[in-house]
């Protein structure tokens, strides 16, 4: 099936089952290869994305469900995700970085709609995803520094 998908505001005219996991067809079919696959059951978040806007696993949605969607990847840029980036490479986030793709697009979720997170609203946005690493404290601090850092730029 000739489809079109929508990922980071450009259009894919694609060739897939409808059925195809998301994931596949964003990494195998257009080649992005940021969004990266981890346990194939939508419990790690390796594999997030978002759907207009919506935290998703991308290993667990066919295709289908993101037509005439917004698909947004680690590859895509948005002043939430840009801050995020840098506050990652500042307080040094990653270890392995496997799961560091889903854990920036959970965290770009969280920021895009809760302005100033508590740690409890960072623990709860960031649980469905797992680092092996165990980096979840520094998780935190690189978005309270992304908090700060817009919020000294917005003034």
């Amino acid at each position: 099936m000739n489809t079109n998908l929508s990922i980071n505001g450009k259009t894919y005219t694609i060739n897939a089952q409808e059925d195809m996991p998301l994931l596949w067809a964003i990494r195998d079919i257009v080649g992005l290869t940021g969004t990266k696959f981890g346990c194939g059951v939508s419990q790690c978040g390796a594999c997030s994305v978002l759907l207009d806007g919506k935290l998703t696993k991308s290993c667990s949605v066919p295709v289908s469900y993101a037509l005439d969607k917004q698909v947004f990847t680690i590859e895509g840029s948005s002043k939430n995700l840009e801050i995020l980036r840098q506050t990652w490479s500042e307080i040094n986030v990653p270890q392995c970085g496997y799961c560091q793709s889903g854990q920036l697009i959970a965290a770009t979720a969280l920021l895009d709609t809760v302005a100033n997170p508590t740690d409890q609203d960072i623990d709860k946005a960031m649980s469905n995803n797992i680092c092996r690493c165990g980096t979840f404290t520094r998780i935190r601090k690189a978005i309270h520094e992304a908090v700060a850092l817009k919020n000294k730029t917005d003034e």
